[in-house]
């Protein structure tokens, strides 16, 4: 223990060196400007990496041997590392945050699934999903959820980072973020394909899925209020700044979903009409997504021809345009009313090359329609499953995504 304290205290002071720079607040003040739709410049992000090749590296390398203490190494590891690496636009908070202990958010229901991986160290692999729900008979299978809050684990983990970080950086309990994804759940307890033939063939059956998920996890979100499980502060929302002067402030000193962001997606729609998109997600879901203070739609999902469908939110504020969606198309509708989240393309440095003039040309197509029809960008990196053993090619997407948003 004396030797995983020392190393997490030497870890902290390098921590607590970088988040007192002033660039920090700078950094703040312009994620804030952005997320309230007062145009600057594109934010930049990178996310979701392929940390089993990053591990790689000597930075990387972890000493801890408590198991607990380890993942707070390898947060701050993680977070040097970026810093010196592929800092973008992120912000180094001054603080060390653990993670709350809870338990609870199944729906009554275990995701069943084979896995196919090409790489066993990757935890991006192929699943081949198990169809639990296959008609209003399996619909008792999903159940409210019973959310259970571990006090005493909290206590005891805040109570030793307090000691190890003593005197270097606070320590706070940090909540959770919902992910408002009942379509993404659907397609891990249904056959995808019947699953899409259903909103034709038994589209009522279909509702009763949908509207019985989002209850329960309405019900559950009720549950992480009363828990003081939610968090207000944040840094990021589904891999973008989170920094906002808009959310309304909690009087009483409890977190509730109007004092947060949340986010959500139906992926699985990128396959189905705009009318179909509205009637099964927008119109049965936006109880539970106008639940939160703001709120961030769409994934991979192309979404550029759907924006006045996703303007019924009416706590909309970022709007993803996937690779698969037109930039240009998307920041013509979206006209300076929400923040254009541009999703960059992750396959340019996935394949061994580096594909430098394919992915300025995609950040300047976005960056440029955003400028004509004044809508807020930001460009974000994510779903790097692989950069082939290349980690150069990361600190060279930021710098080519940097250059474009400065220019």
């Amino acid at each position: 223990m004396e030797r995983d304290i020392q190393v997490l205290r030497e870890l902290g002071n390098h921590y607590a060196q970088i988040a007192a720079l002033p660039l920090q607040q700078e950094k703040k003040k312009l994620w804030t400007a952005n997320n309230d739709l007062k145009t600057n410049r594109p934010m930049v992000y990178i996310d979701q990496l392929p940390w089993h090749e990053l591990a790689q590296s000597p930075e990387m390398r972890l000493e801890c041997q408590d198991p607990f203490l380890r993942t707070v190494e390898q947060r701050l590891r993680e977070t040097l590392y970026r810093f010196r690496h592929f800092p973008c636009d992120m912000v180094v908070e001054a603080r060390v945050d653990i993670p709350k202990a809870y338990s609870g958010m199944r729906m009554g229901i275990n995701v069943e699934a084979r896995g196919v991986w090409v790489d066993a160290q990757n935890d991006v692999y192929s699943h081949e999903y198990v169809s639990q729900l296959n008609g209003p008979e399996d619909l008792e299978k999903l159940q409210p959820d019973r959310i259970v809050a571990d006090r005493q684990l909290d206590a005891e983990r805040l109570h030793l980072c307090e000691r190890i970080f003593e005197g270097i950086m606070p320590v706070r309990l940090r909540g959770m973020q919902v992910q408002a994804n009942v379509w993404d759940h659907m397609a891990q307890l249904m056959n995808q394909e019947e699953m899409l033939m259903d909103l034709l063939d038994r589209p009522e059956f279909i509702v009763q899925v949908v509207t019985r998920m989002r209850d329960i996890l309405m019900d559950s979100i009720r549950q992480l209020e009363n828990l003081d499980l939610l968090d207000s502060e944040l840094e990021y929302v589904h891999c973008t700044g989170a920094y906002t002067n808009d959310l309304p402030r909690s009087l009483d000193g409890k977190t509730r979903a109007r004092n947060v962001w949340g986010y959500g997606m139906s992926q699985i729609f990128g396959a189905v009409s705009k009318q179909m998109h509205e009637e099964f997600d927008i119109d049965l879901l936006r109880p539970m997504y106008e639940m939160f203070g703001l709120f961030y739609y769409g994934c991979c999902e192309p979404l550029h021809h759907k924006v006045d469908i996703i303007r019924k939110i009416k706590n909309v504020r970022k709007i993803s345009m996937s690779p698969w969606a037109d930039a240009r198309a998307g920041a013509e509708a979206i006209a300076g009313d929400y923040v254009l989240s541009l999703k960059a393309h992750p396959a340019l440095i996935a394949s061994g090359r580096f594909e430098e003039e394919k992915i300025r040309e995609q950040l300047t197509t976005a960056k440029q329609a955003c400028e004509r029809y004044g809508t807020p960008c930001e460009f974000i990196l994510k779903d790097v499953s692989t950069v082939q053993g290349k980690l150069e090619f990361l600190d060279r997407w930021n710098q080519v995504a940097m250059e474009v948003a400065l220019s």
